[in-house]
């Protein structure tokens, strides 16, 4: 039995990054998968300074090259190609990063929904070496749990985030688990068949249903996948937030604004 794509996309492209999916397309499908960019740069240095989030959690993985970050508690560090953050941002933090080296780098941002329960909660950040990131088979585990690998990671909702890498006509299936309806992938680099092709650059969601997907590599290919259970509720947008409700909104931009006036007081911006 074969899983339908039932909508696919290249997305939009600003600079070094691409934005494959905004609440105002697959997002609201997709959720609690609300944004992924993917990024591809190859230049000189660059800090991108701290902003805010709130409601909302995201992961970034690098593929090839290093990040930097500035976690909320001022702590700067470099993530290697293969490691993992996780940004939770709950009730509102401001964090940064860049890069610190010249050279490519490549990887994705995944941003996911909170819950209710989790949306005005606290922040947390957690930074993962490639060493620290499980695999099974070729899947490594970037969220949640897939084969005999685990993320130390606690996902804010039942969600499985995989980055997998497949030579040339080697196969891989996905068996969603269950509850997991929603499922999407994001090819990094080369060509697979799922049966459809899709190569790199391509994002497909596929149909709502527990089936499984069965992969072929046409060329050696990268791609991540998601799954989870659905987040049945609203997507209500701040500038730099998401929330389930308006008054959950107005709670974290308050929370926000203090957050950004005691910063100015410490020097910090």
């Amino acid at each position: 039995m074969t899983r339908v794509i039932v909508q696919r996309t290249r997305g939009r492209t600003h600079g070094p990054a691409t934005r494959l999916m905004s609440p105002a397309d697959l997002g609201e499908m997709l959720k609690p998968f609300v944004f992924l960019d993917s990024f591809d740069y190859e230049g000189a240095p660059f800090s991108a300074g701290l902003h805010p989030h709130s409601g909302i959690a995201a992961l970034s993985y690098v593929v090839e090259g290093a990040v930097t970050y500035i976690d909320p508690d001022n702590v700067k560090g470099t993530l290697a190609a293969g490691g993992v953050e996780w940004m939770q941002a709950g009730r509102g933090m401001w964090h940064g990063g860049g890069l610190d080296q010249a050279g490519r780098t490549r990887g994705f941002q995944l941003w996911v929904a909170l819950p209710p329960e989790l949306e005005l909660g606290p922040t947390i950040s957690i930074y993962l070496a490639p060493d620290d990131v499980p695999r099974d088979g070729p899947a490594r585990v970037l969220l949640g749990r897939y084969g005999s690998a685990s993320s130390i990671i606690v996902p804010p909702s039942p969600i499985n985030y995989l980055a997998v890498r497949l030579k040339a006509r080697e196969r891989w299936r996905y068996e969603p688990p269950a509850g997991h309806t929603v499922l999407w992938t994001a090819v990094a680099s080369g060509t697979v068949s799922v049966p459809d092709e899709l190569r790199h650059g391509d994002l497909a969601a596929f149909e709502p249903s527990h089936k499984a997907v069965e992969f072929e590599a046409r060329t050696d290919a990268e791609f991540v996948l998601g799954s989870a259970v659905p987040h049945n509720y609203d997507l209500v947008l701040g500038i730099h937030s998401v929330h389930t409700t308006p008054t959950a909104l107005r709670d974290a931009q308050v929370h926000l604004s203090a957050i950004r006036t005691r910063f100015i007081q410490e020097g910090r911006m």
